[in-house]
């Protein structure tokens, strides 16, 4: 990085060291940043250094690298990529200009898919660094991002679900009634995702042949993915595995990533295997990352910039990919990284006009520990807020409760309220199984049959098996249960939700 940066009003100076540090004093207050040492130590302080930010221009960003070009790949990968001809309309513009366009009219959806390719991650971590929470709301919503791979994902006036059946000792009877009790209330059409309580190969493709039957059987127009290190997917796709997409957890810098065990020639090899099944129907979207503020400091490889900025830079590695899937998993991590609802809250709307801005599916795993200063009213929020922002995809949960990662997050009723209020649908041709299937009486009002559909009522059958695969009466909204605390946060993290004993998210 450059030199000092400085800025005066009145007779008042305030020098910043570097433009990490400008860019860190900046952020809204968060506990991870205090952790690390590089927050802003006043108010004033903060809004000194938001003002001096706005003054920056954004072509500063192309010659002043946070993280040294020569020593990290993201870094290499960032400038590499970047199209000058697209950020030629804005080039002129300061970090504060650029928050006056984007809330213009003149920055349109179609504009703003122009501009997509010469936009850096760091310029817009910056702008969002002045936004209000509106703001971050109304840019969001004009990105349109669409995806696909057996659906179409982030079609407007959709919102996509990921059906998340963990189950702690990888049961393969818990892992089906949870699909079961997810696909009953609409949810599945963003993936099917497991993370897997063994983490090996083995069991990898294990569960991924489970789920594979299950989409075949019901002719589901869905995709599965298994939450593994992406070397443990690279195997089972060479074991011959029915593979739909590459998943794994990413930051925004060299030294996180290698922390997680890969590089980006890695994810380079496994999205062409992917790629080389040609499973997909509709489209060849095969990776799925997930990321999260904290994630680059958790591995001690933030290089002293602030989390936000850190978990910005791990979109340009997401994008790099075209993937179908990305998502924050914003609250995951616990309080030292982000303390209460309000944080969690602020760092869930950055992450997802970030994303969104740099031309990501983007979703959100809305989601807190018991630890940390938040409950399930700051997820409602947060899930409204997300919901009128065009969030791609949310996680839905039996109870909002994850009893494998021990962590609070959207239920099935919560992608129904969702829905609902906000007059959304699921992908289309998900919204037509789900018709076809008798899931659906009414997609308009989002109201779901009473009955159990006549295609499932065999796996009800049977004493066993209504013990192993029973369904509740979908028309009640029971409470969140209660989990035990989350394992300390201070472990290294992969930037999604791992157990303390797996190898992967």
């Amino acid at each position: 990085m450059s030199g000092q940066y400085t800025y005066r009003m009145g007779f008042q100076t305030m020098d910043f060291r570097d433009l990490g540090t400008l860019m860190a004093k900046a952020t809204p207050e968060r506990s991870g940043d205090h952790l690390a040492g590089v927050g802003a130590a006043s108010a004033e302080e903060r809004v000194l250094a938001q003002m001096c930010l706005a003054d920056l221009p954004l072509k500063t960003f192309l010659t002043d690298a946070l993280i040294p070009y020569e020593t990290d790949e993201v870094t290499r990968l960032i400038m590499d990529s970047h199209d000058a001809a697209a950020f030629a309309p804005v080039s002129h513009l300061t970090v504060g200009d650029f928050r006056n366009w984007l809330l213009s009219d003149n920055a349109s959806p179609e504009v703003l898919a122009r501009l997509r390719p010469g936009l850096t991650p760091e310029m817009v971590a910056a702008v969002s660094k002045l936004m209000r929470n509106q703001d971050l709301i109304l840019v969001a919503q004009k990105c349109q991002i669409t995806t696909a791979f057996r659906n179409t994902v982030g079609l407007p006036g959709r919102l996509s679900t990921r059906l998340q059946p963990n189950h702690p000792t990888d049961d393969m009877a818990g892992i089906a009634a949870s699909i079961l009790d997810g696909l009953l209330y609409g949810n599945g059409d963003a993936v099917i995702g497991i993370n897997p309580a063994t983490d090996n190969v083995a069991q990898t493709k294990r569960l991924l042949t489970m789920v594979d039957e299950v989409i075949q059987r019901y002719d589901i127009p869905t995709q599965s993915c298994v939450l593994t290190h992406v070397t443990n997917t690279l195997e089972a796709i060479e074991q011959g595995a029915p593979v739909d997409l590459v998943f794994q957890s990413i930051g925004g810098t060299e030294a996180t990533n290698q922390s997680f065990g890969f590089s980006l020639a890695t994810l380079k090899e496994a999205q062409e295997a992917a790629l080389s099944l040609k499973r997909g129907s509709v489209g060849q979207n095969v990776m799925y990352f997930e990321t999260g503020q904290g994630s680059a400091l958790s591995a001690n490889a933030h290089h002293g910039l602030d989390q936000q900025t850190c978990e910005a830079r791990a979109y340009a590695v997401a994008r790099h990919f075209d993937p179908l899937l990305v998502n924050t998993v914003v609250g995951f991590i616990g309080p030292e990284y982000l303390y209460d609802g309000k944080q969690i809250t602020r760092a869930g709307l950055e992450d997802h006009f970030c994303g969104k801005l740099l031309g990501l599916p983007m979703g959100c795993d809305i989601c807190y520990t018991n630890h940390a200063e938040a409950d399930q009213n700051d997820m409602d929020i947060l899930l409204t807020l997300l919901g009128v922002a065009g969030c791609t995809f949310i996680m839905g949960i039996p109870g909002s409760d994850d009893i494998m990662l021990n962590y609070q997050t959207t239920s099935f009723h919560d992608a129904l309220y969702a829905r609902r209020v906000l007059n959304l649908k699921p992908a289309p041709e998900f919204e037509q199984w789900l018709h076809a299937m008798q899931i659906f009486e009414d997609s308009d009002r989002v109201s779901l049959n009473n009955d159990i559909p006549a295609a499932f009522r065999h796996s009800l059958s049977g004493p066993r098996r209504r013990a192993q695969l029973k369904v509740p009466d979908r028309r009640s909204q029971p409470l969140a249960r209660s989990a035990p605390v989350h394992p300390s946060p201070h472990r290294p993290w992969q930037g999604g939700r791992q157990p303390p004993h797996s190898g992967a998210s």
